[in-house]
């Protein structure tokens, strides 16, 4: 057996693996003995037929099963033995013409390696915290809102001042088909509000994107667009007009406020604003901490500069899934893919240099609120302590749970201490002003 590496880069070898006769003859001859008493040939008996015979029906299909298992196994033992750190798994070379009667066969297995690279966690990255206000004007469009919501609508044969409009944004030429559901005042003009001021169910009114709504970004609610494309989108769509409706919106009384908090938690409207404010600004600090994150995944990848196995990693997705990809489907999946990649890489390595311990106290928060988050989902708001505990209990029994759990958390951790390292500056902004510093603009 003679096992070598061939280097390609500094992230890409070959690791060719030499099987010769003394490696898997034993194990044919064995095989071979194994078949004689089963073997059949026209013009002999069952278990009497030649040696020579059964070697030449049963020889060579038995000296590549053998020859592969021991490929296999070598290669296996190598890879652990030298310790080879690798994306992927290995990839067979496959060769047009492989010559099986040789007695020394050659078999090569194309590897990619994770790149060398330091890790900087002192580097001056500038970034920022978002605290984000409630203002004036958000609360009272949330009232407004609720108000809107609780309401009585009414539908109406034409649109007139204050409807509600619902209907289908359509463009076949950008490929736009959205159904959306809007207040007539949702567009930016009077203009605009007056093409729709008459019009009947089933009325087609045709639109300019370009400064449509007072906000670009609602292009991608109401269109069903991406955010790249909202800014200076100045094309024709045509909205269809399925339903129009009026609401009479409703009181703010106490009855309003039992419904929307519970009975007596809220009882005036300066409680409902103190209310509306103190739970937007919790939705705020959720949304300000996970673009902290997603800045530092950012500058943590951009400050790493290191190469990755590319081509190498587009041949090794094309197999590795269930579905088989395509050369051009497992590019792009690799370039949708690259920098979850990299910071994975970036995470390992600072994981390695840490001592970042988890305890049973964590892991059993951390699905305690994982189990909350669910049951709100389907509607389970408040579930008894002893439901939450034997379903914490059931969970922490499964050791493959506890070790996902535990990566997640450990996970969680690191990536605080490498945002408390970087040092972020505390900035206060109002919410429309955190939107525009989440596109970029």
């Amino acid at each position: 057996m003679d096992i070598r590496r061939i280097p390609l880069s500094n992230t890409n070898e070959i690791i060719e693996v030499e099987v010769v006769h003394a490696d898997y003859k034993g194990q044919v001859a064995k095989r071979i003995n194994e078949k004689m008493p089963l073997a059949t040939v026209k013009g002999f008996r069952k278990g009497q037929v030649p040696r020579e015979l059964v070697e030449k029906q049963y020889g060579l299909s038995i000296k590549k099963e053998e020859v592969k298992k021991v490929a296999a196994i070598a290669l296996e033992r190598f890879l652990a033995n030298e310790r080879i750190n690798m994306l992927g798994t290995p990839l067979e070379i496959e060769k047009e013409i492989f010559n099986w009667e040789m007695e020394n066969i050659i078999f090569q297995y194309e590897i990619g390696i994770v790149p060398h690279f330091d890790l900087d966690l002192e580097a001056k990255a500038g970034l920022i915290k978002y605290n984000i206000k409630a203002d004036d004007t958000l609360i009272e469009e949330q009232i407004e809102r609720i108000q809107k919501r609780y309401g009585k609508k009414e539908d109406q044969e034409i649109v007139s001042e204050g409807c509600d409009l619902t209907g289908t944004f359509y463009s076949d030429a950008n490929n736009i088909n959205n159904k959306a559901t809007l207040p007539l005042t949702a567009f930016k003009d009077n203009q605009t509000q007056e093409l729709f001021i008459g019009k009947k169910v089933g009325d087609v009114v045709s639109l300019q994107t370009k400064g449509l709504f007072k906000d670009d970004h609602q292009l991608m609610d109401y269109l069903n667009i991406a955010h790249d494309n909202v800014h200076d989108l100045d094309i024709t769509v045509d909205f269809t007009i399925e339903n129009i409706s009026s609401s009479i919106p409703a009181e703010l009384n106490q009855e309003l406020f039992n419904q929307l908090f519970g009975e007596g938690e809220v009882a005036s409207l300066e409680e409902l604003k103190e209310k509306i404010k103190a739970d937007s600004e919790v939705q705020f600090a959720e949304q300000s901490e996970n673009k902290l994150l997603d800045d530092v995944v950012n500058f943590m990848v951009s400050n790493h500069n290191f190469d990755l196995p590319k081509e190498f990693l587009v041949k090794w997705m094309q197999t590795s899934g269930e579905k088989k990809l395509s050369a051009t489907e497992a590019e792009a999946e690799y370039n949708r893919s690259e920098k979850g990649l990299r910071f994975q890489l970036i995470e390992g390595k600072a994981m390695a240099q840490s001592n970042i311990q988890v305890n049973f106290e964590e892991l059993k928060g951390f699905t305690q609120n994982l189990i909350y988050q669910q049951m709100a989902q389907y509607g389970q708001l408040n579930p008894s302590d002893k439901e939450i505990e034997g379903i914490i209990a059931r969970v922490l029994s499964n050791q493959d749970e506890v070790k996902r759990i535990t990566q997640q958390v450990a996970s969680d951790k690191l990536l605080n201490q490498i945002k408390e390292k970087l040092n972020p500056t505390v900035k206060e902004v109002s919410y429309p002003e955190f939107i525009a510093a989440l596109y970029g603009e």
